[in-house]
């Protein structure tokens, strides 16, 4: 095996294993928003914002609404 082809199969796979890891966390939330959303809103059921969030900062505002 020539020396370029291992490094190019070298590489390649690592920017495979990156993109493989990425997917999950960045992509498929974006592909399939209507999941994500029920599940933060069971998360955050019974949870009182203005109770956690500390004194003048913005409360939380939905992740998923876009302008």
């Amino acid at each position: 095996m020539s020396p370029n082809l291992r490094t190019a199969l070298i590489f390649g796979g690592f920017i495979s294993l990156v993109g493989a890891a990425f997917y999950p966390i960045y992509f498929r939330p974006l592909l399939l928003p209507e999941e994500y959303q029920k599940e933060q809103a069971v998360n955050r059921a019974g949870i009182i914002q203005e109770d956690v969030q500390p004194p003048g900062l913005k409360v939380w505002s939905d992740p998923f609404g876009r302008k």
